[in-house]
C-alpha cells in the first residue's frame, strides 16, 4: 500500500488537513506500506514558500513522516506537457476561448425549460468550442497559452469499456464498494472539463492523475468533497493507460455550524492550536482518531 497527502501551499493547514494526513499515514503504516507527500503548487499566483515551510513543520509536529522526498508539481511540467501532446495527437482535447461569463450565458439559455447542469467543476460546459476544428487537427502543433478541454464523448468512445472504481470509504450518499460510472452521467453531469489552463500546462484533474501514477499511489485517501471528481480521474486514467488506484473518501471535519473547514478558517489552523499549547494527541482527539 502506498498512500499520500497532497496539500497546496496557499494557506495554513487546518484540522481537516490534519485528519486526512493522519488517516492516510495510519492506513499505510497498518499495512506495512509507504506514506508519501506531494506539494500541489501549480497555483503560482497563490502558492507561497512560507506556507510550504509551515506544511512541513505542522506535519512533523503531528508526528508524520514521509518515506520519500516530497514531490512538487512545479517540477512536473514536462510530464504534463507530454500528456497534453499525446491527448492532442489523438484529438481528445481542444482549445476553448470561452470565459466564465460566456459559459454562464450559454448554459442559462432556454433549452426546453431544463435547468443548467452542474458537475464537479461547476456549470457543465455547453460545448461551444468543441467542433470548431476540422478532423485531423491532431497533426498540427498543440496551441500554447490556450485553455484545453477534454472531449468527453470522444474519450468515452475510445475507452469502449465499463468504467468503475473501488471505494473503501464512502461517498456523499454512502456509496462504497465497486462504483460504476455511466457514460450518460459523465456526458450530462461532468462534460468537457478543462485539462490545461491558459496560464499553466495542466489542471488539478490532469496533474493529480499523472502524479499519483508517478508516485505509485495504490490508495488515494481524500475528503468526500472530491468524490464526484473521481469519475473524471478514472476517465483520464483509462485514456492515458494508467492504473486506477483504490479510493478512500473520508468524512469532512466541520465547524460548529456544520460548515466544511477552509484555509481561511485560521481559528482551526493547526499552527494556532500549536501556539495555544495543544499537543499532537489533542489534535488526534479533536478529529476523532483517539489519543
Amino acid at each position: 500500500m502506498r498512500t499520500r497527502f497532497a496539500p497546496s501551499p496557499t494557506g495554513p493547514l487546518h484540522l481537516g488537513h490534519g485528519y486526512s494526513a493522519l488517516l492516510a499515514e495510519g492506513m499505510a503504516r497498518a499495512a506495512g506500506g509507504a506514506f508519501l507527500l506531494r506539494i500541489e503548487d501549480i497555483d503560482s499566483t497563490r502558492s507561497r514558500a512560507h506556507w510550504e515551510a509551515q506544511i512541513y513543520g505542522d506535519l512533523r509536529w503531528l508526528g508524520l513522516r514521509w518515506d520519500e522526498e516530497p514531490m512538487r508539481q512545479s517540477n512536473r511540467l514536462p510530464a504534463y506537457e507530454a500528456a497534453l501532446d499525446a491527448l492532442w495527437a489523438r484529438e481528445l482535447i481542444y482549445p476553448c476561448q470561452c470565459t466564465r461569463r460566456d459559459i454562464q450565458a450559454a448554459a442559462s439559455a432556454p433549452q426546453e425549460g431544463a435547468e443548467p447542469a452542474y458537475g464537479p467543476d461547476g456549470l457543465v460546459y455547453p460545448g461551444t468550442c468543441r467542433d470548431l476544428l476540422a478532423p485531423g487537427y491532431g497533426t498540427t502543433p498543440r496551441p500554447r497559452g490556450a485553455a484545453l478541454r477534454l472531449n468527453m464523448a470522444r474519450a468515452l468512445a475510445q475507452i469502449g469499456e465499463d468504467l468503475w472504481f473501488e471505494e473503501t470509504g464512502a461517498g456523499p450518499e454512502g456509496e462504497t464498494g465497486r462504483i460504476a460510472l455511466s457514460a450518460d452521467g459523465l456526458l450530462s453531469h461532468v462534460g468537457d472539463v478543462v485539462l490545461s489552463r491558459r496560464d499553466f500546462p495542466g489542471s488539478y484533474h490532469l496533474s493529480v492523475v499523472l502524479d499519483d501514477a508517478a508516485q505509485g499511489i495504490t490508495h488515494v485517501v481524500r475528503g468526500r468533497d472530491l468524490f464526484e471528481a473521481t469519475a473524471i480521474h478514472v476517465v483520464l486514467q483509462r485514456i492515458l493507460g494508467l492504473e486506477t488506484p483504490i479510493y478512500h473518501h473520508h468524512d469532512l471535519i466541520r465547524d460548529d455550524a456544520g460548515k466544511r473547514l477552509a484555509k481561511r478558517d485560521d481559528a482551526r489552523a493547526i499552527a494556532k492550536y500549536r501556539e495555544d499549547g495543544a499537543t499532537p494527541e489533542d489534535i488526534r482527539r479533536l478529529v476523532g482518531l483517539g489519543g
